[in-house]
């Protein structure tokens, strides 16, 4: 019950932030008083809804899905869930890259590039610190656009005259440091997502490095997998099990 609550919640299900009173609950999921208690004390503790008596049961903070099937910007993402805003603290050109993000980016070291830092906000509170590193050639054009107001995938196809094509991504837990706790408004060593991703222009050249720190308490993220191709044929109809023949 709690895991299908908890769905419910991180998608959106709750619209008006308010969970159906104990014995509703107990009547969708055919469920005892003390299970939709125990469900709901679960999720209390995890953060993700308060209960407070004569207000009942509410979501704490709605939660975002960022689907990791399609290359897109969070600010993409979020449209028409709030205000998007970026909090660029920096922005500058760089005489020599780090080695490791030279490896990724597949350039020299000494070739330099144009690093970013970001806090993305959305409707007034921090959803995450987005650092990148680019490439010099598409970094000189990124860092004469509107940083602020626009994200940095839709400057480099305008900048570069050139489709994104794709990205790898790599998606792990970490526990938020002090510096970024401080700067995503959470507990020093909350749960946060760490999203590494790489992404290439559309003839295959890496030219964003990115390391994005996502608050797990304001995002959910989601992809949609298949096994095989997804332009895999029609299914042919199921053949009727035989029966095993009597020894």
């Amino acid at each position: 019950m709690a895991d299908v609550l908890r769905h419910q919640i991180t998608t959106g299900r709750f619209d008006d932030g308010m969970l159906p009173d104990e014995p509703s609950l107990g009547r969708e999921f055919g469920a005892s008083r003390n299970a939709v208690r125990e469900a709901l004390g679960l999720l209390r503790r995890e953060g993700l809804i308060t209960r407070r008596r004569g207000v009942g049961t509410t979501v704490v903070m709605p939660k975002y899905g960022h689907g990791l099937d399609r290359l897109a910007g969070l600010a993409e993402v979020l449209t028409g869930y709030g205000t998007v805003t970026n909090d660029v603290r920096v922005a500058e050109a760089v005489t020599e890259l780090p080695a490791a993000i030279a490896e990724r980016l597949e350039v020299p070291a000494a070739a330099g590039g144009v690093r970013l830092e970001r806090v993305r906000w959305l409707d007034g509170l921090p959803l995450s610190l987005d650092t990148s590193y680019l490439t010099a050639d598409v970094g000189s054009g990124v860092l004469a656009g509107d940083l602020a107001g626009r994200d940095v995938f839709s400057l480099i196809e305008e900048t570069t005259g050139c489709r994104l094509g794709h990205a790898d991504i790599v998606v792990h837990a970490v526990t938020a440091d002090p510096d970024t706790a401080a700067l995503l408004e959470v507990p020093v060593g909350a749960a946060i997502f760490a999203l590494e991703r790489l992404t290439r222009l559309s003839d295959g050249r890496p030219v964003d490095a990115e390391s994005i720190r996502i608050r797990a308490d304001r995002m959910a993220l989601r992809a949609t997998m298949y096994r095989g191709l997804p332009s895999d044929p029609t299914c042919p109809a199921p053949r009727p099990m035989q029966a095993e023949a009597s020894r």
